[in-house]
């Protein structure tokens, strides 16, 4: 099941550009805008916690499954 990094919503609902982000997560810019175009790449997991640090959000928010699960339905329904 592929991942997503929703990296471009969270960065744009905070105001936060890609110039910045860059520079509060001490990446290479170019890195920011690979993840922009291609949410779906491979990055490491301390790339990741950089960038959740740099935009003060949780990790999990920046981590989407794709598709998402869908609920079991409960037990002892009719």
């Amino acid at each position: 099941m592929p991942i997503r990094i929703k990296l471009r919503e969270v960065a744009q609902s905070k105001g936060i550009g890609q110039s910045r982000l860059s520079r509060l997560a001490d990446m290479d810019v170019h890195m920011i805008q690979r993840l922009y175009r291609d949410p779906y790449a491979n990055i490491t997991l301390a790339t990741l916690e950089k960038l959740a640090r740099a935009l003060r959000v949780e990790l999990a928010e920046l981590i989407e499954l794709d598709p998402p699960l869908e609920k079991e339905p409960e037990a002892g329904g009719s």
